[in-house]
């Protein structure tokens, strides 16, 4: 799928940089420069994200990855790989993810924080008093509170890159992992 929209030129010096940490300009930056505010914050943002570090990076890798796989974000399975792979998370794990109910490698925490992720996802949210305080007991109220500030934040991601049309832009391909494929919608 092409972007919806034109990809904006960036700031040579912001372009640069984006090329020298992934090889290339990702597509949803040059999406969303058309408001440099918009992108701006956007990344300033999801730096801060970046540093949280009470809960577990792989449980968050996988939520994110949750999420891309139930909104549609080609984008974010692509980039969401790349950096299992570049945090040294289980790759097995990672690639089943967007088939996790149907996969034997997740352990009983990763499962119910895969649930936990596509139900804050859906429309309207399902999250269940059950639910929450399952995850509250094992993780604490610290860990809790950033993934669910953590998959709110990759749902406006996910959603806004594919309301503006972005897909994978190959960032998986030097993962070598046999990746899982997306299940197919539900019929209407």
């Amino acid at each position: 799928m092409a972007p919806r929209i034109p990809l904006a030129d960036l700031p040579a010096d912001l372009e640069k940089n984006m090329i020298e940490q992934l090889g290339t300009v990702p597509e949803p930056v040059a999406a969303t420069f058309h408001s440099p505010k918009v992108s701006l914050s956007s990344m300033e943002f999801g730096g801060k994200v970046a540093e949280w570090d009470d809960a577990e990076e792989s449980l968050k890798s996988y939520a994110h990855m949750a999420v891309a796989t139930q909104v549609g974000c080609g984008w974010c399975l692509d980039i969401g790989y790349f950096h299992a792979l570049n945090q040294n998370l289980d790759l097995a794990k990672a690639s089943q993810v967007p088939v996790w109910r149907d996969s034997d490698v997740f352990s009983p925490l990763e499962r119910d924080v895969l649930e936990y992720a596509e139900a804050m996802t859906n429309t309207p949210p399902t999250v269940t008093d059950d639910m929450y305080a399952g995850l509250l007991d094992r993780l604490g109220a610290p860990a809790m509170v950033e993934l669910t500030a953590y998959i709110a934040f990759v749902n406006m991601a996910t959603r806004n890159n594919n309301a503006n049309g972005i897909s994978s832009q190959g960032f998986s391909d030097n993962c070598e992992i046999p990746l899982a494929k997306r299940p197919a919608a539900p019929a209407a």
